[in-house]
């Protein structure tokens, strides 16, 4: 497969596969490989969806053996389509944020002098001190985190220093757990790495700091210290003596996410003919690697419509809070990745969906969901006098707000004075018929659950935008759309219409390789940056080009519309906040 030039590759370790996608300096994809956990390894494994789950107690975590086979087979795969290794100049890539792969005494050595005549599984998988990774699923730490929020007073001043409350699947409660459960792992352990640092430890051939971005979703970063926080770290290991030795297993963290960490190990020189000189940049985590695909500019927003949702902003503003996650910014000193999670995405909307009656369409499930989301007005005001209607509709316990299932049904004037509850509680989501009726009809819903989930975005970043000129009110800049809801063009309406986009609704399609992507721009950027001075949105934005990624879909911001949700956007949390206090939160 020829191509001129030098070319990159980035990689993707996901839950449920590991990617390879290689770049030329101009950003276009030369080749691409995947391993599929399920598909290559869940015999061998016996995995789902690439995790083992222990429900009993709430565990879910994965097999780092098979992490280590599938680095070989992908790019055994990607050497069989075609690709020319010797001519990749660097390497960066994303991997599953809150994991971590735990190193024995023996692995600087092992990585260090890797033979060729052996497999990676076959010279590593001794090196582990303990041989599963906690995945972003687990939620077996609730201890741990009552402890966290405890010794910083209150989850408002742990998210102050660490950008986040505490969380079940952040590596700081998960090593906290491991050293109490398993004590003979955490004294054999002699590193710790996420799953970022691990893969950047085997190309490296060495063990990798942790990246800056990536380790801020630990619970034990210090974002405004730039450092490790003392009060969480002496939480996590037992006491102030046990505080030097686990210093020693996290390292130092790599504050810089460009530039070369070393040469590739002479395993992958040897083995698949990668050049000696090929040198590897800082990895780092999946959500991060996300906004360096676009590549994603200051107050532009991402709104990922998957089976869960998320919201990712860029922002220079550092406003923490524990309804959301702040990140330092992969690339850019001074920069903060804003990101909500939410459980109730896709999955809350076709439930709405199937309640409705079928549609006449087979080719088209969400016919019969998406002809009320456009009959229906804004908060289904169809006349001066009206109130306004919103709601929450939560199929499953929620995050963001931290509330459990149920569907809400509110009412406010325009103005957003007079909140009232209009079915007197939650109707069950369980489809039972003791709960109150319900206060208005199934086509009504359609337009009112999107409408609350672009509010509760709305809501959480309006902090943090400003206007982007004199002839807007405050609000993002672009709105980018993906993931499957992302194809939908009553909900690209209604997120324009609630969340704004002085510039539009556009849909961003990189074939579900987002991640990957980040990684290989990320290690363009490493590598062929200006000395030291020329910032990834220069020199990416640059060679960056949006046809055939990005499509307008919305004309977004309009005036007026966009006016009248903020309106009632404090009655929308004044209902958040009644729902909070009748479930004792």
């Amino acid at each position: 497969m020829a191509s001129d030039g030098p070319l990159y590759l980035g990689f993707d370790l996901s839950t449920q596969q590991l990617k390879a996608i290689a770049v030329n300096s101009s950003l276009h994809v030369v080749s691409s490989a995947k391993v599929d956990f399920d598909a290559d390894f869940g015999d061998k494994y016996g995995i789902k969806k690439g995790v083992l789950v222990n429900h009993e107690l709430g565990e879910v975590f994965a097999p780092v053996a098979m992490w280590l086979e599938a680095i070989d087979l992908v790019l055994k795969r990607i050497s069989e389509a075609g690709l020319d290794l010797s001519k990749v100049r660097g390497l960066s890539g994303s991997c599953q944020q809150h994991g971590s792969v735990w190193w024995n005494q023996e692995a600087e050595a092992k990585l260090g002098s890797l033979s060729t005549e052996k497999s990676l599984l076959d010279q590593l998988e001794a090196s582990l001190s303990h041989p599963y990774a906690p995945n972003w699923q687990d939620h077996s730490t609730q201890a741990e985190c009552d402890e966290f929020n405890k010794l910083f007073d209150s989850p408002n001043k742990l998210a102050d220093v660490t950008g986040s409350a505490a969380h079940h699947r952040f590596t700081g409660p998960q090593i906290m757990r491991i050293r109490r459960l398993h004590p003979k792992v955490y004294s054999l352990t002699s590193r710790i790495s996420l799953v970022s640092s691990f893969l950047a430890s085997v190309f490296l051939g060495a063990v990798a700091p942790m990246d800056i971005s990536d380790v801020c979703g630990a619970n034990i970063w210090d974002i405004p210290g730039e450092c490790w926080s003392k009060l969480a770290l002496t939480l996590v290991a037992g006491g102030p003596e046990g505080l030097p030795g686990l210093l020693e297993k996290l390292g130092d963290v790599r504050k810089d996410g460009g530039g070369g960490m070393g040469k590739v190990s002479s395993y992958f020189v040897k083995k698949y003919r990668f050049s000696e000189n090929c040198e590897v940049a800082p990895f780092t985590g999946d959500n991060p690697a996300t906004i360096l695909a676009l590549p994603l500019r200051p107050l532009d927003a991402i709104v990922s419509l998957g089976t869960s949702t998320t919201f990712l902003m860029i922002t220079p503003y550092y406003k923490p809070d524990p309804a959301y996650h702040f990140l330092n910014h992969p690339t850019s000193k001074g920069q903060y990745m804003f990101m909500l999670c939410y459980k109730n995405g896709g999955l809350a909307r076709e439930k709405v969906r199937d309640v409705l009656p079928a549609s006449d369409d087979a080719s088209d499930a969400w016919k019969n969901f998406n002809s009320p989301v456009l009959d229906t007005p804004p908060m289904d005001i169809k006349k001066e006098g009206d109130r306004a209607k919103m709601g929450l509709y939560f199929y499953l316990p929620e995050i963001v707000p931290n509330i459990s299932s149920g569907t809400w049904r509110y009412t406010c004037e325009a103005d957003g004075s007079d909140l009232k509850d209009e079915q007197g509680g939650p109707t069950p989501v369980d489809g039972s018929k003791s709960g109150p009726k319900p206060a208005w009809d199934v086509h009504t819903d359609a337009r009112i659950i999107v409408e609350s989930q672009a509010l509760s975005m709305r809501l959480r970043s309006q902090n943090l935008v400003h206007p982007p000129s004199p002839k807007f009110p405050a609000q993002p800049r672009r709105v980018y759309l993906v993931g499957g809801g992302s194809l939908n063009p009553a909900i690209a309406r209604v997120m324009g219409d609630v969340l704004g986009g002085a510039e539009g609704v556009y849909r961003l399609d990189v074939g579900g390789n987002a991640c990957a992507l980040g990684g290989a721009y990320k290690a363009v950027w490493a590598f062929e940056r200006k000395d030291k001075t020329e910032t990834f949105d220069e020199l990416i934005g640059a060679r960056w080009k949006e046809e055939g990624a990005i499509e307008k879909i919305d004309d977004g911001y309009r005036e007026g519309i966009f006016e009248s949700y903020g309106e009632v956007m404090h009655a929308f949390e004044d209902m958040e906040s009644k729902i909070l206090k009748e479930e004792g939160r």
